[in-house]
């Protein structure tokens, strides 16, 4: 008898109530209204798929400040050749967070000499006209300080000359740079350099760095930036093709560019560094720190979510007092 009332209290499917439901319609449906949100939204607020930036479109696209980039990068006088570490040994390049200078510490790991790595070995390797072999010998034939009185005298020439071109600089003493600096941008207008400075000796040619760095040292790129709204002063943002999330989880990184006073100081790298660092291990303790931990339970946001099962609780609640 028990085992046959403990049978028959278990609820019959058939007599809940039923209705019609079609899936393929709702799904179309849904599909349909996805599909138009996500087209319109895209419209409104995607980023711009432009062409990646190479060495050869900056070099056909503005010739003179290609130039100009490569007598610094020659000359040693670059952002790249005066960074410091990753790159190279500059004195008192590195940033520091007081007297902590983690940048040093982690010394040179990618080493750049940007003389020979963006100019002098490309042009080396390269099938060169006997021109350009001779201004090849006679810049390793003269001493480091002639070389620096070369770029130096083109550089400043380069500045004088009208819209920075080459061939427009007035007669002086620039030795074999003007030579070298000719040819490197027929290099990069051929092409060639994008695919010398990524060579690796590997099959599949991923890293970037080199021409990214020698990018970075002109300023075309930053125009292109500037542009978009992506200079450093700037707020504006763009999401990477390919990248996801891209950089639009950045905003917090970059936020701190903006105010004082990280945007007047020299070591703004390494204190926006820090200061993310004690952010996100603050935000990893959220659940150990007292007073914190308890900012959900006292705003009751959990139950503005969750609120129809609150309701549905308050009220079986509610109705078993009124039994009682």
């Amino acid at each position: 008898m028990r085992r046959r009332s403990e049978k028959s209290a278990v609820p019959d499917p058939a007599d809940f109530p039923t209705r019609p439901y079609d899936l393929v319609k709702e799904f179309t449906i849904a599909l349909v209204v996805v599909a138009l949100l996500t087209a319109g939204l895209a419209a409104l607020f995607s980023s711009p798929d432009d062409r990646p930036v190479t060495l050869a479109s900056w070099s056909r696209a503005a010739g003179a400040d290609f130039t100009a980039t490569a007598v610094a990068e020659l000359g040693g006088t670059s952002g790249t050749a005066e960074y410091g570490p990753p790159y190279n040994h500059t004195p008192d390049a590195a940033q520091k967070i007081g007297p902590l200078g983690l940048q040093s510490a982690a010394g040179v790991r990618i080493p750049i000499d940007t003389a020979n790595d963006f100019v002098l070995r490309p042009l080396t390797d390269a099938p060169e006209p006997p021109g350009v072999r001779v201004a090849l010998a006679a810049w390793s034939a003269a001493p480091a300080s002639r070389q620096q009185a070369w770029t130096k005298a083109y550089s400043d020439a380069l500045a004088k000359a009208p819209g920075g071109d080459p061939a427009k600089v007035a007669g002086g003493d620039y030795g074999p740079v003007p030579v070298l600096t000719a040819r490197l941008l027929g290099l990069a207008r051929s092409g060639a350099l994008d695919g010398q400075l990524q060579a690796e000796g590997k099959f599949y040619q991923t890293d970037y760095t080199r021409p990214l760095l020698f990018l970075s040292d002109g300023s075309y790129l930053e125009s292109l930036a500037r542009a978009q709204h992506l200079g450093g002063d700037q707020w504006g943002m763009m999401n990477e093709t390919g990248n996801y999330p891209g950089q639009a989880w950045l905003w917090l990184y970059t936020f701190w560019y903006q105010i004082d006073p990280f945007k007047s100081s020299g070591n703004a790298d390494a204190l926006i560094w820090g200061l993310m660092a004690v952010l996100s291990l603050g935000l990893l303790l959220v659940p150990f720190i007292p007073g914190v931990r308890s900012i959900p339970r006292w705003t009751r946001v959990h139950r503005l979510i969750w609120r129809s099962y609150y309701r549905e609780r308050e009220a079986a609640v509610r109705a078993r007092q009124s039994e009682d």
